[in-house]
């Protein structure tokens, strides 16, 4: 981690940000404050940074979002991501392809495809984005192995104070929690009893790998190994991209999982190849080589998401939740990551009017300033944040030919997907910005913070 020393203001109206989680999210948006001239500290519960899972990847639209929040996120990811195909003449397409009925003697053929605008579509490993990420925070913003139990509003004009399981504390003007699926800031702010507190389960498992690309390419070939692929099917699909600069082929493969489990079950388990090679077995050759290719020992994730139980709200005075501690979603756009970034660029412009009223001296107190940030980001990120994940449970049931809606008509299916996707990519980033702002300035009226928010 660099030792460059942290951004701050010496007004003496300058708040703190304490940002609880230091995943993609929480960095991404430390990196966008500190930019701001906003103090901040992240506490994460870990040793050190890391990531679960193995590939991510963002479209044009979140990367633009990237570059408003920070030219250097851009550059970071630069330096890790993977685009489809040639890196000097990429593929802008999403492709799909039918994974079932592929004939023995067929090559595996795109039954339609999605333009996602040049380098629409950048895929990394998580891990390597994180460590590019980290660069860009200071030592000096960062508490490690710091498990958040509890924090306390005095509801006044005081900082609030946080209390970790470690038993030390700390004070900040406000808190957000980018903690993740299981987020405890989630639960503080929601209620222990409310079942929005906590994911359910979405009855999809996922198995994760990674193949070296020389043993990919060499079973299917460079075009198929080297560009993104969706294979669609009954009760199932597969997805694979390039990872690591073309030297690693991620591969999920998706399949019905019938077994209850609860909010504090594990994430994931060890897999095996055989269960995914089993559960593949009926469908085309190239689906069928795909799996044979993974390693006989590989991860079993399951898939939890805040469908069922949408958070009625995303913040609470000066606390706010964003990223998946506010709308985890299941993997199946594969977008989440970057609804996590605009989330991002929304608290950065809006803690950087917070900033500049106080700079103003306006009548508003810091506190006032700071809970009617927080309800402008509940007011516009809410309703396009919760479509999305219902819109990603939805469109697995597409893939897998279980939508009443579209069946197995691929000209349906074509349809659905498109429309659905292109709402997520072509997100309109200024208009945003303009919510945001117009929902900042309405709300330090006073009067319109709704109750629930103070």
């Amino acid at each position: 981690m660099s030792k460059k020393e942290s951004h701050s203001t010496s007004h003496e109206e300058q708040f703190e940000i304490a940002i609880v989680g230091g995943g993609i999210c929480g960095l991404i948006l430390a990196i966008g404050l500190l930019k701001r001239n906003v103090k901040i500290t992240i506490y994460e519960q870990s040793q050190s940074f890391r990531e679960i899972g193995a590939g991510v990847a963002f479209t044009a639209n979140a990367i633009q979002c990237m570059r408003l929040i920070h030219p250097g996120i851009v550059d970071a990811l630069k330096t890790v991501a993977t685009s489809n195909g040639n890196p000097d003449d990429p593929n802008d397409y999403l492709q799909f392809a039918d994974g079932f009925n592929q004939k023995e003697d067929e090559e595996s053929k795109i039954i339609f495809k999605l333009y996602a605008g040049y380098r629409g579509f950048e895929g990394c490993h998580r891990a390597h984005l994180l460590d590019e990420l980290v660069k860009l925070v200071p030592d000096n913003v960062v508490r490690f192995c710091k498990r958040l139990d509890h924090y306390v509003d005095p509801g006044d004009e005081g900082k609030l104070k946080l209390y970790f399981e470690d038993g030390s504390t700390a004070e900040a003007d406000a808190v957000i929690g980018c903690d993740g699926i299981k987020s405890k800031v989630r639960r503080i702010l929601l209620g222990e009893e409310n079942p929005a507190s906590y994911p359910t389960y979405s009855h999809k498992s996922a198995f994760r790998a990674l193949i070296p690309m020389d043993r990919a390419a060499s079973a299917l070939g460079d075009e198929l190994a080297r560009n993104q692929r969706m294979h669609l099917g009954p009760s199932a699909h597969l997805l694979h991209f390039p990872v690591a600069h073309q030297s690693l082929l991620n591969v999920v493969a998706f399949l019905d999982d019938s077994t209850e489990r609860s909010y504090s079950s594990r994430l994931s388990e060890p897999g095996s190849k055989q269960e995914v090679v089993q559960a593949f077995a009926s469908w085309g050759p190239t689906v069928r080589t795909i799996t044979n290719l993974l390693d006989d020992e590989m991860d079993k994730w399951f898939i939890f998401d805040t469908n069922d139980h949408p958070a009625p709200k995303y913040a609470s005075g000066r606390v706010c939740i964003a990223g998946d501690a506010a709308h985890a979603a299941s993997p199946h756009h594969g977008a989440g990551a970057g609804i996590g970034v605009e989330d991002a660029l929304a608290l950065s412009r809006l803690l950087e009017l917070v900033t500049e009223s106080m700079e103003k001296g306006g009548r508003a107190s810091k506190q006032e300033a700071l809970t009617a940030a927080f309800a402008a980001f509940d007011a516009v990120r809410r309703e396009r944040t919760q479509w999305f994940v219902g819109s990603s449970r939805m469109i697995c049931n597409v893939y897998e030919l279980n939508n009443a809606e579209t069946g197995n008509d691929m000209d349906k299916i074509y349809e659905e997907i498109k429309w659905r996707s292109h709402k997520i990519w072509h997100f309109d980033i200024d208009g945003m910005l303009r919510q945001v702002e117009d929902q900042y300035k309405g709300k330090l009226d006073g009067d319109n913070i709704p109750k629930s928010m103070l």
